[in-house]
């Protein structure tokens, strides 16, 4: 009986099994581990379950799409949600820190070129959120039935690509003009009502959309289309409360036959005593304008400070006043009540009424000379001009002002996006966009 039951014990079938089996042990210990597929598969994973329920839905996070239903059939009161706001963070490393940022936009009109530029930014898209106000104007109607195609592709795209909430409002006041155009929006008599307007519009955009968890707002308008990549860790890299780079528009010099690039957005400056006489004789309804031959106040302008020969991006300057084109500031500097006055503040409205609201309250406004964003050239040439894109394509490497050895932070959307050209003179600090 020993010896039958030593020939079971080693038949071949029992042999062959248990080769198939440690053949299979070895397999499984040497296979490689794959933790950060897992992770991000783990990751992407989550991104999907916070998805909206469509493209153009509202936000989910940390607003609540729906209610629980309850056993008796209807729907449970929503959960009481509290949060730590000491917990938030404003820090130079905004990305590792994983701080939330809103972009506001009001949205007269659409560029496409502005919405390419917002999904080049390298900021985790994840933690970005997007807000919209637009009138409700025929303008205005087209203007967001564009950007919602755009809003379409983009979040039914990849999960990478995708914003974390996007959120459209729409006035609920007549705008004070009827043309949007460049011409009629400058306008110095159109000015006290066009701002305090914007004002309104600006209010209500920050305080509808803004978070308990957004660390940053940038504002950033709707025909810039020209930035750096990196446009918000740079930005956040200074950490100050308030922040502005410069903002230029690019145009065709027909007296040159050359593409250049100009000053713009004159409402970045540092006060004089005499436009602070102007005030001091002012009534209490008027404001100080800026940019104006008809009202010199004789302030040191952001806009014309740049030395092109010699460009330091990091170089920073204490302003009085602030352009809205793109400003970032700190979530907690519109918490503590610091908004757009649609009134006359110390005689200023709007972005400038805003920065002298923001010093009163304590808080530092700082200036970027040296580093640029820049507006839609096609402002100036009309939409579509062909002649116009040739020629940028063809002349944009040899622009004397854009050399390689100036450093400066501006990036070129043309470069970026039509012709994918690797020259840029942002590639001389941060490489090739």
């Amino acid at each position: 009986m020993a010896v039958a039951r030593s020939m079971r014990r080693t038949s071949p079938i029992s042999l062959v099994l248990a080769a198939l089996l440690a053949f299979g042990f070895i397999c499984f210990m040497l296979s490689p581990s794959t933790p950060s597929a897992s992770s991000a598969s783990a990751s992407s994973q989550q991104r999907q379950e916070n998805a909206a329920e469509h493209p153009l839905s509202p936000p989910t996070k940390p607003f609540f799409k729906s209610q629980p239903v309850r056993s008796d059939g209807y729907k449970a009161a929503p959960p009481v949600v509290h949060y730590d706001l000491n917990s938030l963070t404003n820090t130079p490393d905004s990305v590792a820190n994983g701080e939330r940022v809103l972009i506001l936009t009001p949205l007269a009109r659409f560029y496409q070129g502005y919405w390419d530029n917002i999904e080049r930014l390298t900021y985790p898209h994840e933690l970005i959120s997007l807000g919209f106000i637009a009138p409700k104007t025929s303008e205005g109607n087209a203007a967001v039935a564009a950007l919602e195609k755009s809003i379409a592709k983009t979040q039914s795209g990849p999960i990478d690509n995708r914003f974390a909430s996007i959120s459209i409002l729409r006035q609920d006041f007549e705008p004070p003009l009827k043309s949007q155009g460049e011409k009629a929006r400058h306008a110095m008599a159109a000015q006290k009502e066009r701002r305090e307007s914007m004002s309104r519009a600006r209010n209500s955009l920050v305080f509808t959309t803004l978070g308990p968890g957004t660390s940053w707002v940038l504002w950033l308008d709707s025909d810039i289309v020209e930035t750096s990549a990196t446009l918000i860790q740079d930005l956040t890299g200074f950490d100050q409360p308030v922040i502005v780079p410069n903002c230029f528009q690019r145009y065709y010099d027909s007296s040159r036959k050359k593409w250049d690039v100009r000053p713009y957005d004159y409402n970045s400056w540092v006060d004089s005593q005499t436009a602070q006489n102007l005030a001091a004789n002012m009534g209490p309804d008027e404001i100080l304008l800026e940019g104006y031959a008809e009202m010199p106040t004789y302030r040191t302008l952001m806009a014309h400070l740049p030395d092109m020969k010699k460009l330091d991006p990091k170089k920073m300057l204490a302003l009085d006043g602030v352009g809205g084109t793109a400003l970032l500031v700190k979530a907690d500097v519109h918490r503590d009540g610091a908004m757009f006055p649609a009134f006359p503040f110390f005689h200023l409205v709007e972005t400038e009424g805003f920065a002298k609201m923001a010093r009163r309250l304590g808080y530092e406004v700082i200036g970027l000379p040296d580093y640029f964003v820049c507006l839609d050239f096609r402002l100036v040439r009309g939409e579509g001009d062909n002649l116009a894109d040739r020629f940028f394509r063809s002349t944009i490497i040899t622009s004397k002002w854009l050399s390689t050895s100036s450093n400066v932070y501006f990036a070129c959307i043309h470069c970026a996006v039509r012709v994918s050209c690797s020259f840029s003179p942002i590639s001389a600090v941060r490489g090739i966009h």
